[in-house]
């Protein structure tokens, strides 16, 4: 299964915005507040394409999603209804990975997609390993049994407090179990991306 595997660092520096909640960005960020590379300090015109471009790469490393799947996301929002970047963002959060992270069951995306991968979690009580996973309004993501106090679990149970969970996913910590209450609104969505951006760049 494809996945970056660099560091995480160095996305947040490129793009100029912490972009995964970890210290480690922040601090690489705020000490070197310009992009990695030989010419980071050097002056780059900021044409539109390279602003446009810049909001698509930002979407995609905040998600963990690579470029063909980014586009077929894309591709899928615009046949749909209603405003594409909406719907492109409201895809993406639908991911099994980011409803786990939404829910309160993992303190990163990163970490979520790690334990999806890892076979923690059952949707409707149906295990399932597929980070991607499209999750439906009505569904119950629950932890297995054995996985209920693992340590990555147990950490981002002591982080909720900190956190803003967002109406339409549940938790119920008891259980180890989120609930899909409904799809997100845009206004629920706070990824410091600016949607219309990315639909100019594949409109053109």
């Amino acid at each position: 299964m494809a996945r970056y595997t660099g560091p995480i660092a160095k996305q947040s520096r490129r793009e100029r915005t912490v972009l995964h909640a970890n210290l480690k960005s922040a601090r690489a960020l705020e000490k070197r507040p310009y992009p990695p590379g030989e010419h980071g300090r050097g002056r780059i015109k900021e044409s539109e394409y390279l602003l446009q471009l810049r909001e698509k790469q930002k979407a995609r490393r905040i998600y963990g999603v690579l470029e063909r799947q980014f586009r077929n996301y894309y591709d899928r929002a615009s046949r749909s209804q209603g405003l594409t970047g909406e719907n492109l963002l409201v895809a993406l959060e639908m991911r099994l990975d980011n409803v786990v992270f939404r829910g309160g069951l993992a303190r990163t995306r990163r970490e979520a997609r790690q334990l999806v991968n890892h076979k923690h979690f059952k949707v409707n009580g149906r295990t399932v390993n597929i980070p991607s996973y499209e999750v439906r309004v009505g569904d119950v993501i629950t932890l297995r049994e054995r996985s209920r106090n693992i340590v990555p679990v147990i950490g981002a149970l002591e982080l909720l407090g900190t956190r803003n969970q967002p109406g339409w996913v549940s938790l119920d910590q008891d259980k180890r179990q989120i609930s899909v209450l409904s799809q997100p609104e845009r206004k629920q969505i706070d990824v410091p991306v600016q949607e219309q951006l990315i639909v100019e760049l594949y409109s053109k």
